[in-house]
């Protein structure tokens, strides 16, 4: 039984000898130390492995901001652009998470804003009503990031009909 076991691969198959792999390769035109060498490279590489060397296929494409992505400095002497990043109704300047801006594009913007509420360009409680009919550049309902208050109150949690994505915000009574 031993001996048997000599010619016996792991699936319990008897292996041929040599001298058939020889006769059956021969009439193929290949040699059976050729096949014997890439059959044993297959075994080496096991092809259940990951690839190294590939891209991740889940991974989303990186977001640019709109004023990176366009090339755009902001200047203070700009108040039609500045005024996009500002709320119609407070003149609050609106968060990283609503208008979708990079971290240093976001200091730009607030730091001319600042410069030109000084400068006298731009009003600091209201928006120009000039500039109400311009294009937005984001929605200020729906922004690209949830606030992390939204997860820290306790009685933001409890009722389910705020976590619905299908319903605004704004026409609930908190």
């Amino acid at each position: 039984m031993a001996f048997l076991s000599l010619f016996t691969n792991r699936l319990g198959g008897i292996i041929p000898k040599p001298a058939t792999l020889v006769t059956q390769f021969a009439k193929c035109g290949t040699s059976a130390k050729d096949f014997i060498g890439e059959h044993q490279e297959a075994e080496n590489c096991n092809e259940d492995h990951p690839v190294s060397d590939m891209d991740n296929p889940f991974q989303k494409d990186r977001r640019l901001c709109i004023l990176c992505k366009m090339n755009i400095t902001p200047d203070y002497k700009n108040p039609k652009l500045l005024s996009q990043f500002v709320s119609m109704y407070t003149g609050k300047i609106y968060g990283r998470h609503i208008t979708g801006l990079c971290k240093t594009r976001q200091e730009q913007v607030e730091k001319e804003i600042l410069k030109s509420q000084n400068a006298g360009m731009m009003p600091y409680y209201l928006k120009d009503p000039a500039f109400m009919q311009d294009p937005q550049l984001f929605n200020p309902d729906t922004p690209f990031r949830n606030h992390s208050y939204y997860l820290k109150d306790p009685a933001f949690m409890q009722d389910p009909q705020l976590f619905n994505p299908d319903t605004p915000f704004r026409n609930h009574s908190y």
